[in-house]
């Protein structure tokens, strides 16, 4: 049986998705491939991680995208606001 490599736990990082047994966040991981960290300096900044948990966070990532409707966000005013937060009238 394959051990659960990312978890969500309501006591770590405030539930935020984290490599099990570790406070290292899915967000952390996907934050530094975005701004193209090499995986081996992510992996040489966290020891304990491996090559196989920056997979499973990956992995995670596409679940749950697959699963949940996402919304992009609406520019309006140069914000990323509905209208009616920047006091505008629909002009239909």
């Amino acid at each position: 049986m394959e051990k659960n490599l990312i978890i969500s736990d309501p006591n770590v990082m405030m539930g935020k998705p984290v490599v099990t047994d570790t406070r290292i966040t899915v967000e952390l991981i996907l934050e530094k491939l975005a701004a193209n960290e090499p995986v081996e300096q992510i992996l040489d900044e966290h020891p304990r991680l491996t090559r196989e948990e920056i997979q499973a966070a990956l992995r995670f990532t596409v679940d749950v995208l697959k699963t949940d409707v996402v919304y992009p966000p609406v520019k309006r005013c140069g914000m990323n606001f509905l209208n009616i937060f920047c006091g505008h009238k629909d002009s239909t």
